[in-house]
């Protein structure tokens, strides 16, 4: 069955939704000036996504964990569960199949929000547990894009849902995101391994270009000579947020250029910051623009990733009984 797109809009943005993988198509925000841009980075047609030429994870919703599962399994409750492979011989966000490659229900559709439903089966990717999911994307009259998930168990299981819309503020994905003006607000970082998974460690970001507590362009510091920043290719990095409770500002990211201004704000302790290392040119996206080398970046509120691994991290566990709850919201204006 072909996918649907669906259409809201509110808060002076206008955004296009399809239920395959319950992934944003557009976002179109308006710049200083009051001209609509499309800020979200994708292919140009619903058979690309499908097909996937390059990037699997345009717009789309993400887990059942979101981000790195080191080995591609895990222990809980003394019981091994082994996760499909799917990036160096760990698990990235939920697998081979994930939640980004099924179709949705479609819920409720309105005016400015539309409800996605999904129960991801016990057993596939190797996951435990039938997981009840409940998302949904709304506009808000602030300008928000809202994201709102809700979930549920009937088995112990691991749950660190995400979002993964690539954004570039200029509207044009063939231009470069190293201009756009950065803050995010943490004083610490996961350090990663070559493989991208977490070593264990919770580092200040003091003395180092992960430091972002003040506005700075990203490309300020992304060719330093930095381990880190060899690891990854450049950013690809959870940064722990400020401890709190309830909903917060994590990061904000300016385009001087356009005047787009969005903050992110969320209830979860961690932001995934990609700057676009692995774009290389290969492949075009909308209006047939290459998509080139840190043309595209996302920013994924989530738990911290590999928790299960480690000592001290926040749990991504979620038990029967328990409701998975996660809200991240960007938030558009203009300067």
């Amino acid at each position: 069955m072909r996918p649907s797109v669906f259409t809201i809009r509110g808060g002076g943005l206008e955004m296009t939704v399809t239920d395959y993988g319950a992934r944003v198509l557009s976002l179109m925000v308006p710049d200083r000036d009051g001209r609509p841009g499309d800020v979200a980075v994708g292919y140009a047609g619903l058979d690309e996504y499908v097909a996937c030429p390059g990037e699997r994870f345009f717009g789309a919703a993400v887990g059942r964990l979101a981000n790195r599962l080191d080995g591609a399994s895990f222990v809980l409750d003394g019981k091994e569960y082994r996760i499909s492979v799917n990036d160096h011989g760990n698990t990235l966000h939920g697998g081979f199949i994930g939640i980004d490659r099924v179709p949705w229900t479609p819920e409720h559709v309105g005016k400015d929000s539309i409800t996605f439903s999904l129960v991801d089966p016990d057993g596939r990717d190797g996951w435990p547990g039938n997981l009840r999911i409940l998302l949904t994307y709304s506009l808000t009259p602030l300008g928000e894009f809202k994201v709102e998930y809700e979930a549920t168990t009937d088995a112990p299981t691991l749950c660190n849902l995400s979002h993964h819309t690539f954004f570039n503020l200029t509207g044009d994905s063939s231009k470069s995101i190293l201009d756009h003006e950065l803050c995010i607000d943490a004083a610490a970082f996961l350090p990663v391994d070559e493989k991208l998974i977490p070593v264990g460690e919770i580092r200040p970001v003091d003395g180092t270009p992960f430091d972002f507590r003040t506005p700075k362009p990203i490309g300020r510091d992304i060719f330093c000579k930095d381990r880190q920043l060899s690891n990854a290719g450049g950013y690809d990095h959870n940064w722990c947020l400020l401890p709190g409770t309830g909903l917060r500002r994590a990061a904000s990211l300016y385009d001087k250029a356009s005047g787009r201004l969005m903050e992110v704000f969320t209830n979860q302790p961690g932001l995934q910051f990609y700057s676009g290392n692995f774009f290389d040119g290969s492949y075009a996206g909308k209006g047939g623009r290459i998509i080139g080398h840190r043309c595209a970046l996302a920013m994924e509120t989530q738990a911290w990733p590999d928790g299960i691994h480690h000592a001290g991290f926040p749990s991504s566990v979620l038990r029967p009984g328990d409701k998975y709850s996660h809200i991240c919201i960007y938030k558009f204006s203009s300067l």
